[in-house]
């Protein structure tokens, strides 16, 4: 069986080499490049296409927010795993949005690197155990007390349709050719959802989503 082929966008050289060492330190893993810059991903990215691409946040060029939208847009069997410092649940929410596959914080990488990149070879998402538990703890207040009754819906049916795929990732002009309406009427639904939802922020329609379970997210 041919080694899974893993290629690394981090600007840090220092971290991409150590990276490098420790996944090449496993049989079946294979780094086939390396880069510090997220154009210079997308360009090796047309030339040879690897099995999972894991990158930071932060980059020159193109963040790692951006490249992922960009990676899944041109091939989306490539894995995405987001190898970020940063712990804020909204990075988290605009990776998700984005495509990503899975989401490691830097600080947990030392015991779930391998752990995050087997979940994410078996075709689960992953989160790392940092925000997992965050997690938990949100939906946990969404939904204390609520017994087995359903929470009320304030959504229409055309409502959640748009805002799954504003939770997955997709521009307004997208959301209107797969629902074939106008993007003047996706526009005036995402209009209705913030406002319905008190919510004005993006990341928070995503969360949103992720809690009432448009978006399909496995820890």
């Amino acid at each position: 069986m041919p080694p899974y082929r893993i290629l690394l966008a981090d600007d840090h050289v220092m971290f991409r080499q150590g990276m490098k060492r420790i996944l090449e330190g496993e049989a079946d893993l294979e780094v086939v490049g390396e880069v510090g810059d997220g154009l210079k991903l997308l360009d090796l990215l047309k030339k040879s296409p690897p099995d999972m691409v894991i990158l930071d946040i932060s980059m020159p060029n193109l963040r790692g927010i951006e490249a992922t939208k960009e990676i899944k847009t041109a091939n989306f069997e490539v894995k995405v795993l987001i190898l970020t410092m940063h712990k804020d649940k909204e990075y988290l929410y605009h990776a998700i949005s984005a495509g990503a596959d899975g989401y490691l914080v830097k600080e947990d990488a030392d015991t779930e690197l391998f752990s995050a990149i087997k979940t994410i070879r078996s075709g689960r998402n992953y989160i790392s155990p940092l925000l997992s538990v965050e997690l938990a703890d949100d939906l946990a207040q969404t939904y204390h007390g609520a017994g087995f009754k359903a929470p009320f819906e304030p959504l229409t049916t055309r409502q959640r349709e748009v805002l799954k795929l504003i939770a997955e990732g997709k521009s307004s002009k997208e959301v209107a050719n797969l629902l074939f309406i106008s993007v003047r009427t996706v526009q005036h639904h995402r209009a209705n959802i913030m406002k319905k939802l008190k919510i004005r922020k993006t990341a928070d329609l995503v969360k949103y989503a992720i809690r009432k379970g448009y978006v399909s997210i496995t820890p």
